[in-house]
């Protein structure tokens, strides 16, 4: 079977990877401030367009909630699960929430890249499910791990790709009945 090299808004799951408080203080601020634009950009897409979306907070107790831009546009449906496993698709509650979606492509974001975000997208592709990493949804304490991760990622066969291109293949066509809806989030 060939891997989808487009992204289907009716077979894609959101999984947005530990955007925690403590967590994202450590990263640095430009690449910080991309990866949660891009997450709540992509929430309030996955709302308009009805996608499931899951999100992970790893061991919240230390490293601290969802930070809140995301978490305020998170829709109503969303999953929240808490973990300690590094690949979110480790964690109790994230298979379970992704079968219960009978989806398979899962648009990955969240930090860190060479860490939580890395293992989650090769354990996915592993169990069979199609992972797609966001590039500019990424981030990494030290820029050169995240772009070794993604390397990593793209030479394992995993498609990186970027919020634009998500939000156009989710769409599709011109004509789409949101088009201008989720268009507008990028304007």
């Amino acid at each position: 079977m060939t891997r989808p090299m487009l992204l289907d808004a009716e077979d894609s799951v959101l999984l947005i990877v530990d955007m925690q408080t403590r967590l994202g203080a450590a990263m640095p601020a430009d690449a910080w401030a991309d990866t949660r634009a891009t997450a709540v950009l992509l929430a309030r897409a996955a709302d308009i367009l009805d996608l499931p979306v899951i999100v992970t907070r790893q061991y919240p107790k230390g490293l601290g909630d969802t930070v809140p831009e995301v978490a305020t546009v998170l829709p109503d449906a969303s999953v929240t699960v808490d973990k300690t496993a590094f690949s979110s698709a480790d964690a109790d509650g994230v298979r379970d929430a992704l079968d219960m979606t009978g989806r398979n492509q899962v648009v990955v974001c969240g930090m860190e890249a060479h860490v939580c975000v890395l293992q989650t997208a090769a354990r996915l592709d592993a169990l069979g499910y199609t992972p797609f990493v966001v590039s500019d949804g990424v981030c990494s304490r030290s820029p050169t791990h995240r772009d070794n991760a993604l390397g990593r990622l793209g030479h394992g066969g995993i498609t990186v790709t970027n919020r634009e291109s998500c939000l156009f293949e989710w769409l599709r066509d011109a004509r789409h009945e949101h088009f201008r809806a989720v268009t507008s989030l990028i304007q």
